[in-house]
């Protein structure tokens, strides 16, 4: 018996792997600019950056992350084409929160079988989602994992790399008192919360393929809703006219809105969020209404529609919520950055271990 054939028996089928990569091939190789050398297919990816040299003090930023259990709704209704914009998504757009411009990303995706037109399917909705942010797509690696996986199970990952000139990078140490917080809206769900999701619509009955009325289509579509993508108009917004204005952003990921937001204030800082400036998405308060909560519960844990923060100079705020507008981000002014000790109750402080600013959110939602 051949090793290949030994290695088939025990699951793994490496003919299978290599038909997936000759069908995604042509969508990544069209992420490639004249920067990436030695195609699809090597060891590693190559990335030429002698640009480079024109900065004075060129910064590297770097980010991973997967999906999450958004990927379960994609698997019961095998239907795999948005789970890539989701994975750039979750990615990509955490590079462009340090000011940078994203250059490269790889990707992994772990799952029992290798079946080579849904892996071909995942990847294609990446390299789709890179092309739109401008971001290439330089490798990555599909494992198959029989034994340890289901047949049709799998998950996805990614990491990605940007670059910003030292003095361009965004961040607290920017954030000036009397600064305005500016909300950019989200698509849905995009990949947060998933878990609340699943436990809500499994408690009440619901299958992904049944009908939301309210949503006018059927839960699985309204749910696999892909992750609005934000770098490639926030860059143009940095490198614009209002680019100085913009002093610090947020992408509002696991932790929710305060939380997020409260990562880039300096300490000492403190922003009310005012409730009243938005109505969250039919999608929220349905899943809100089917658990018996409300739209407050589970602000720590979905966007709620707002999928980025930024956080600008307050008389640049109104020419950088009309720029935003215009690169096809809706958004609006929700809050002040003030200086101080907060008042009174109820504030976020500390997420995700950085000693940041305080947030929190008051007034009820517009209807």
């Amino acid at each position: 018996m051949s090793a290949n054939s030994s290695y088939a028996a025990a699951g793994v089928d490496t003919a299978a792997g290599d038909l997936a990569v000759e069908l995604m091939k042509a969508q990544v190789a069209a992420t490639h600019g004249p920067q990436v050398l030695g195609g699809v297919g090597g060891f590693a990816g190559l990335f030429d950056l002698s640009f480079a040299k024109d900065y004075a003090r060129p910064l590297l930023a770097t980010s991973t992350d997967g999906v999450g259990t958004k990927i379960a709704i994609a698997q019961a209704l095998d239907k795999h084409d948005t789970i890539g914009q989701d994975l750039v998504g979750m990615v990509v757009d955490d590079i462009v929160v340090v000011g940078a411009k994203p250059l490269f990303m790889t990707d992994y995706i772990a799952c029992g079988k290798v079946v080579p037109e849904r892996i071909a399917t995942i990847v294609t909705g990446i390299a789709r989602a890179c092309a739109d942010t401008g971001t290439a797509l330089v490798g990555g690696e599909t494992a198959e994992h029989p034994g340890l996986m289901g047949a049709d199970d799998y998950d996805v990952a990614g990491a990605a790399v940007g670059i910003v000139e030292a003095d361009r990078a965004l961040g607290a140490e920017k954030v000036r008192d009397g600064d305005a917080v500016i909300a950019i809206s989200s698509s849905g769900l995009h990949s947060n919360g998933f878990s609340l999701v699943r436990a809500i619509l499994r408690d009440a009955g619901i299958g992904y393929g049944d009908h939301a009325a309210e949503l006018g289509t059927s839960w699985g579509e309204a749910l696999l809703e892909p992750t609005r993508l934000y770098s490639g108009q926030l860059v143009e917004l940095l490198e614009g006219e209002h680019g100085d204005a913009v002093h610090a952003l947020s992408h509002v990921t696991g932790g929710g809105l305060a939380a997020n937001l409260a990562r880039v204030l300096p300490k000492g800082s403190y922003a009310e969020l005012d409730r009243t400036t938005w109505s969250p998405a039919p999608v929220f308060r349905v899943l809100n209404e089917l658990a018996g909560t409300t739209l407050e519960s589970t602000e720590g844990t979905w966007n709620l529609g707002v999928g980025f923060f930024a956080v600008v100079a307050d008389q640049a705020a109104d020419a950088v919520v009309a720029e935003l507008d215009r690169l096809g981000l809706p958004s609006w002014r929700l809050g002040t950055v003030a200086h101080g000790t907060p008042p009174g109750d109820g504030w976020e402080q500390g997420a995700k271990g950085v000693d940041g600013g305080a947030v929190r959110l008051v007034g009820g939602y517009a209807s």
